[in-house]
């Protein structure tokens, strides 16, 4: 992708009305525009990160076992008067009524609308356990949306919802969720510690938030030492094999972890003062079992081997990808700008032209740009007139993982200098060992 090309609209000033980091960075390096309070376009770049969060979210919900389906923005009331939720969610509700005067509302959640597509397809016990999930936005009318896409009134929601016939098979369905939100968060450079929390409006009895350091985090939390050491499940996890799940889920469960509306003074006097880590954290994931607390009062029942009707155990699942975006800024950045973890950068390459117009400049910028395109790279090839100065700093602003500068004296050497955004570091390679670098062909 040429620069001249892209619609990357860079802020060179911090907005006033951003109050924290990741809200600064992502006006300045043109990922969002505010469009209302609480409401935000999502431009070019910032739609790239979010995309690939959504893969990586996609494709570790598919791997444990559940299936992608889409359900409605608008819900009927009439559900949530079945659940008995209508009347006690409260005024984050957008509540609405259509020309025929029935009542509507924008879905700040789907447990409503997902079992009343289980009550109606799901009979027996055989056709469980299920879980389904979708990618999809929701509403809440926050009294005080704020921090940008970080608790905004509209927001990107991953929520996964799971269906067994006992509890037992409901435990089995949270073990595997909560492995895949370890290998999510991970597979997005992030380190993210399981702690227990309050079940909310969601309601029942077991619940987890899922929580990443960060000094700018909104919550103080506490968590024992060994956390920041333990080993995260590869892709070679059975989630077949509820057993080696289970063991995955209490060695992560272990330890104390709490958030500061469910810290336990006599526990955390219990750990060694080098084994405590009290810090701030921002939550970038929550799962719930709920048991038959929709299933009950909707009717979503099967019939057993026993031959009688159970209502069926539910749990549901949430990552807000939107949120993510500014938690994954909010983890990884520094004075200059953001520092993308590779696995959502929205470019791989920040390929850097520092004389347009010389011809043997323009001539290397576009071997490089052929070679890394075809190696699989996504590059955004900066073919402007800006002066290099500038160049410099939009690339350190909008985070690329490298950058590759092209320079008359290095083209004149037969050679490019390769800058990490991350640690810093610089190194001058010839043309021939750049492409390899980056898997081309020499």
């Amino acid at each position: 992708m040429r620069l001249s090309r892209y619609f990357l609209p860079i802020l060179k000033e911090n907005p006033r009305e951003a109050e924290i980091v990741s809200h600064r960075l992502m006006l300045r390096a043109g990922m969002i525009r505010q469009q209302g309070q609480g409401s935000f376009s999502w431009l070019p770049l910032g739609k790239r990160v979010l995309d690939k969060v959504c893969q990586i979210i996609r494709e570790e919900q598919n791997r444990a076992g559940a299936l992608e389906i889409l359900m409605p923005t608008i819900q009927s009331a009439d559900l949530w008067r079945e659940s008995g939720r209508y009347d006690d969610y409260g005024k984050e509700m957008l509540r609405i009524k259509d020309r025929q005067d029935r009542d509507m509302l924008y879905g700040p959640t789907n447990e409503e609308v997902v079992t009343e597509i289980v009550r109606a397809y799901v009979k027996s016990y055989k056709d469980l356990p299920l879980n389904l999930y979708h990618i999809q936005w929701k509403f809440r009318d926050e009294v005080r949306p704020r921090f940008g896409v970080m608790r905004s009134r509209e927001f990107l929601m991953k929520d996964a919802y799971s269906f067994d016939l006992n509890f037992e098979g409901a435990r089995a369905a949270y073990n595997r969720m909560f492995v895949s939100y370890l290998r999510t968060f991970t597979r997005m450079g992030l380190q993210a510690i399981p702690m227990r929390a309050d079940t909310g409006p969601i309601g029942g009895d077991l619940s987890h938030e899922f929580i990443i350091l960060a000094d700018t985090g909104e919550s103080q939390v506490y968590c024992d030492r060994d956390y920041l050491s333990l080993q995260v499940p590869d892709e070679n996890t059975d989630f077949a094999n509820d057993a080696e799940i289970s063991d995955i889920v209490k060695t992560w469960t272990t330890p104390y972890a709490a958030t500061d509306e469910m810290h336990d003074e006599a526990a955390w006097d219990k750990l060694g003062e080098a084994d405590r880590v009290s810090a701030r954290g921002i939550e970038v994931g929550h799962i719930f079992h709920f048991g038959d607390k929709y299933s009950k009062p909707m009717g979503a029942k099967v019939t057993g081997p026993d031959g009688k009707d159970h209502f069926v155990s539910g749990g549901s699942y949430g990552i807000g990808p939107s949120r993510l975006v500014a938690a994954i800024i909010e983890a990884s950045h520094d004075e200059n700008g953001i520092i993308w973890p590779d696995a959502v950068a929205p470019f791989d390459i920040g390929l850097i032209n520092m004389k347009v117009g010389d011809a043997e400049c323009d001539r290397v910028c576009e071997e490089l740009n052929a070679a890394f395109t075809a190696a699989g790279k996504d590059v955004l090839y900066d073919d402007t007139d800006q002066r290099p100065g500038g160049k410099f700093a939009t690339a350190d602003l909008i985070g690329l993982p490298w950058q590759v500068i092209v320079g008359p004296r290095g083209v004149a050497a037969g050679e490019v200098e390769i800058k990490n955004r991350k640690t810093g570091e610089r190194e001058t390679l010839p043309l021939a060992d750049a492409k390899k670098r980056f898997g081309a062909a020499a």
